[in-house]
């Protein structure tokens, strides 16, 4: 099927999100506040300490095999749903939160103490540190030797400070997302290296007496430092403890073998709110992240100030809901999950049996550029509406590959996973865009048609990407996906004149 971007259609769709965020409440967080299903028009603000925890050596488990094949993906997954069923035994006995698992990449809120002074501020920084410790020293327990799966490898980053909490998913998939400085700075901190540790800004070095660091990236707390922490924080539960518990939950509950199946396209038809171990999907398809560039920044300006935080949600919801749709909508993709302020989605184009590589690539690039096109549109719209919208933009990358989807961890309490060196890749590609631009992988770049490649710089990139410039270049060099997708908007938008020109022309009576 032949898929396009409208503005009339987005538009509609933008004025119905504006209208949803027309009325904004943004309430403090208190200790009898539930963040579970926020209204998409509410948020909370809250003070907490923020721990993101990468698994480093995840690429190492995805490049175990020379092909990435399903023993390949296998092996990754039974990997990961090791260690998440351990970590989610962790955050159950130590008051933490779990926000997100994305993947390698956890994100946890430490909100307790709820006060505000230096003692509070200190007593959630040193509990985020023996929290990061018992983690570390767990995962170092929870490989699987049989199955060679290797322990995992673990890097923290914690930060602190004032952050909203606002609803994270849309229809039923919905869980908290905290946007503010401290989530991102840790999870860049997190994601900063394979050098393993706990890494803390100087932000929170300072509140529990450590003393700034030139390069807080590149030092890890000591062991001494953790100690300091770990008596301070006082959890009451030990890693011999977590891991004793873990093994018994995995007897009493195995894993289960992973069973793939294609799903066929498209894949916004792909339910993964019923996939499991034994139920799971795997296919070549394009893996997409769709980031707003400058929006921690643009947060931490206004989080303080209530009408201006009013106006990040109205953002946050209009911008993203849009994403979505352009997406999942206008080119039947599905979205895995929202990462903070990024989509991540997948797309592909085939049967049941295949994937047409190059009508994939296509359609991902033609998708890339109307979710810019989106973007723009709905920063002309919010700016119309007199929200400041000022300094953000909009990053996009994909890649192409088998990727394997489906959802971990024990009944009652799964998450979704969408993993592949593709996955990966198209991440890593988003990050090294500029707010205008777009990035293809590798991958995608190869199997591409000839005018894929000729859209893309050398260096795999391509500015101010929009939906017209991506359909008018890719069909006026013979791309076949893009040829059909310009057809059809004509046909949508003039379906009269298109019936009026295959009818034959009759006569007059007077034979005129």
């Amino acid at each position: 099927m032949a898929h396009t971007w409208n503005r009339d259609r987005a538009a509609k769709r933008i004025d119905n999100a504006l209208e949803a965020v027309e009325t904004v409440d943004i309430v403090e967080y208190t200790r009898d506040t539930s963040l579970e299903n926020i209204p998409v028009n509410k948020a909370y603000r809250m003070r907490a300490a923020h721990l993101y925890a990468d698994i480093v050596n995840l690429d190492d488990m995805l490049a175990v095999t020379d092909a990435e094949g399903e023993t390949c993906h296998r092996r990754t997954l039974r990997f990961l749903n090791l260690h998440y069923r351990a970590v989610h035994r962790i955050l159950s006995r130590v008051d933490a939160r779990r926000v997100d698992f994305h993947n390698q990449r956890l994100h946890a809120v430490i909100a307790k103490p709820y006060g505000a002074t230096s003692d509070d501020i200190a007593s959630r920084i040193h509990r985020a540190v023996a929290i990061a410790q018992l983690i570390i020293d767990v995962l170092t327990e929870t490989g699987d030797d049989d199955e060679n799966i290797p322990n995992a490898k673990v890097r923290v980053g914690i930060d602190s400070g004032l952050a909203l909490a606002v609803n994270n998913g849309r229809r039923g998939g919905r869980e908290p997302l905290f946007l503010g400085s401290p989530a991102n700075t840790a999870a860049k901190f997190a994601g900063a290296s394979t050098k393993t540790g706990i890494y803390l800004t100087n932000n929170a070095r300072k509140f529990i007496g450590l003393p700034e660091v030139d390069k807080p990236k590149s030092s890890a707390l000591t062991d001494e430092e953790i100690a300091v922490s770990q008596t301070a924080a006082d959890l009451g539960v030990d890693k011999d403890t977590i891991v004793a518990e873990w093994r018994e939950d995995l007897e009493d509950n195995p894993i289960g073998a992973f069973t793939f199946k294609r799903h066929t396209p498209p894949l916004k038809t792909m339910d993964i709110a019923v996939l499991t171990p034994a139920n799971s999907r795997r296919q070549e398809a394009a893996s997409l992240y769709a980031d707003l560039d400058g929006f921690s920044a643009y947060v931490a300006a206004r989080v303080k100030d209530d009408e201006k935080a009013k106006d990040v949600v109205r953002v946050l919801h209009v911008l993203r809901s849009e994403m979505d749709s352009a997406l999942s909508i206008d080119f039947e993709g599905r979205r895995v999950r929202f990462i903070g302020d990024c989509l991540h989605g997948l797309m592909c184009e085939g049967t049941a049996h295949t994937t047409d590589e190059p009508a994939t690539v296509s359609d991902a690039t033609l998708c890339a550029g109307a979710i810019r096109s989106s973007f723009d549109l709905a920063i002309e719209k919010l700016t119309a509406e007199g929200i400041d919208v000022e300094g953000l933009g909009i990053q996009v990358g994909f890649d192409l590959g088998p990727i394997s989807t489906t959802r971990l961890g024990m009944q009652g309490d799964r998450v979704r996973c969408s993993i592949a060196r593709s996955v990966r890749n198209a991440e890593r590609e988003q990050l090294r865009c500029a707010a205008g631009e777009t990035a293809i992988g590798q991958a995608a770049y190869d199997a591409g048609t000839d005018a894929v490649r000729e859209l893309f710089d050398t260096d795999r990139k391509a500015a101010g990407l929009d939906y017209n410039e991506a359909v008018e270049a890719l069909a006026s060099a013979g791309d076949p996906t893009a040829k059909a997708s310009k057809k059809a908007a004509l046909a949508s938008a003039a379906p009269a004149v298109i019936r009026a020109s295959d009818t034959p022309i009759r006569p007059h009576a007077d034979g005129q």
